[in-house]
């Protein structure tokens, strides 16, 4: 009965980014006006895609599923971290903090598994064009997709199931503005080796299986690139994979800052400002980073704003 109860310990105390109340106000406004510029900057990219018959091919299928993900994933922190900041409880329910972990890692591993199917479309496209066509269907593709999200719930679910049967009996109070598996593990008294074990291995591989991926993928598209006797050719094609490879630099830079290491040398108030960054500013730059050089974005999105006019 003892280990029952401190199994399921009834609530978090959830610190958030500071307990000073002057930097509450701004830091809700920051944050409020991050998110909503993320959902409707990502909800623009998903109707003029589907709106325009030119996007309809599997490079812009994959940034829509992209941009719904993005939103799914700052969706699943930053309204439980603004409710946070204007309550003066800061407690979150054992099962609550366990929900928001899950759909946190979902996902996460989701933007991760589409970030690397994108490279190989890029591949494709590029390096095996007469191949293209026939090798990526549009079913294909949302196989692709299909898989993306079912193996990243997969992947959630198993920490989830370890991290519910763990113990909490001491210190309740989370250094973190949303329910991480880092924070929460070095709360429980009880062994956390497997959960440690399976965040820096099979963690590190659904982290580093799909980088590894786009690295090779932009070396062979690169050796291909550089074939290319036309400077202009050149440009064009390299200006097509930049927006594209400057998403992938913020999100596995802080990503891999933030997470492959021991749970020993984690230090929350250090991780504080790079977790920011990948989980509230890179969603919310990626439609301006996909949209500002991408002629066909453009001109979709201005078709979208006269039809709304």
């Amino acid at each position: 009965m003892l280990r029952e109860n401190q199994s399921h310990m009834p609530e978090f105390l959830l610190l958030g980014l500071t307990s000073d109340p002057k930097q509450q106000g701004w830091l809700f406004a920051s944050f409020l006006a991050m998110y909503l510029v993320n959902v409707a900057g990502n909800s623009v990219i998903i109707a003029a895609i589907r709106r325009d018959v030119r996007l309809h091919t599997p490079m812009y299928f994959l940034l829509s599923s992209l941009s719904l993900v993005d939103i799914c994933f700052t969706s699943a922190i930053v309204p439980r971290m603004l409710a946070n900041m204007l309550s003066k409880s800061k407690k979150v329910p054992f099962a609550q903090c366990l929900t928001q972990m899950y759909f946190f890692v979902a996902f996460g591993i989701t933007d991760s598994f589409l970030l690397a199917v994108m490279a190989v479309d890029r591949y494709m496209a590029i390096c095996n064009l007469l191949l293209y066509s026939m090798t990526m269907s549009p079913r294909r593709y949302l196989l692709l997709v299909m898989v993306s999200w079912v193996l990243s719930h997969l992947h959630s679910l198993t920490h989830t199931i370890l991290m519910a049967r763990l113990s909490f009996c001491g210190p309740n109070v989370i250094h973190h503005f949303f329910c991480d598996v880092q924070p929460l593990l070095t709360l429980s008294c009880s062994d956390t080796s497997i959960n440690e074990l399976l965040a820096f291995t099979e963690g590190s591989f659904v982290i580093m299986s799909p980088f590894a991926l786009i690295i090779v993928s932009y070396i062979f598209i690169t050796h291909a690139v550089l074939r290319v006797r036309s400077e202009r050719g050149r440009y064009k094609v390299f200006s097509t994979c930049r927006s594209y490879l400057i998403v992938v630099a913020l999100f596995y830079g802080t990503i891999i800052f933030v997470y492959i290491h021991p749970s020993s040398t984690y230090s929350v108030t250090k991780d504080h400002v790079v977790t920011v960054i990948y989980t509230v500013v890179t969603p919310m730059l990626n439609p301006f980073i996909y949209s500002l050089r991408n002629k066909d974005m453009k001109q979709a999105l201005k078709k979208l704003l006269r039809r709304v006019e």
